[in-house]
């Protein structure tokens, strides 16, 4: 697995990616319905924000991320991201991949935390992944987040120092 720079020629591989994670509304909180427009506008990030893809040998999308401050001004020295994987890719490390060196970055730009804003509680994987990566849940908002069916699960915030 190569993790890379996403270009704008990767978008075509990403955008099935982020539609399908959406769709499914049991990890990220994008609109289950989201457009085209709005995904590429909100994952394709610019400096110094980063966008990430992760691709096998044979350049097939396996997963991809974005990075960036979690907040402007005066509290720009916390990092953020978020992690999308290729459903059918799902549970062969390509997330765990994606979040080392999502904190590699963050570290290496001078970042002196990560804040992950809205981990989604039910999202077992997700939250022990982040875990086993050092984060710790420093709040949870109750019932912040809607599952399919109508079920309510919290937010986490997970939180590293860098």
């Amino acid at each position: 697995m190569r993790i890379r720079t996403a270009e704008a020629a990767d978008w075509p591989a990403i955008w099935p990616v982020v539609r399908a994670v959406a769709a499914a509304g049991e990890t990220f909180t994008y609109p289950r319905d989201i457009t085209e427009e709005f995904a590429r506008a909100s994952w394709m990030l610019s400096a110094p924000s980063r966008t990430v893809v992760a691709v096998d040998g044979a350049g097939t999308l396996l997963g991809t991320a974005k990075m960036n401050p979690n907040h402007m001004g005066p509290a720009a020295h916390i990092a953020s991201a978020g992690f999308m994987v290729a459903p059918e890719h799902s549970g062969r490390g390509v997330g765990r991949a994606l979040g080392e060196y999502a904190v590699e970055w963050a570290r290496a730009e001078g970042y002196r935390a990560m804040q992950f804003n809205a981990v989604v509680e039910s999202n077992s994987r997700a939250v022990a992944l982040w875990k086993s990566l050092g984060f710790t849940v420093v709040g949870t908002l109750p019932e912040g987040y809607r599952l399919p069916g109508g079920r309510y699960t919290g937010l986490h915030i997970m939180h590293l120092a860098l």
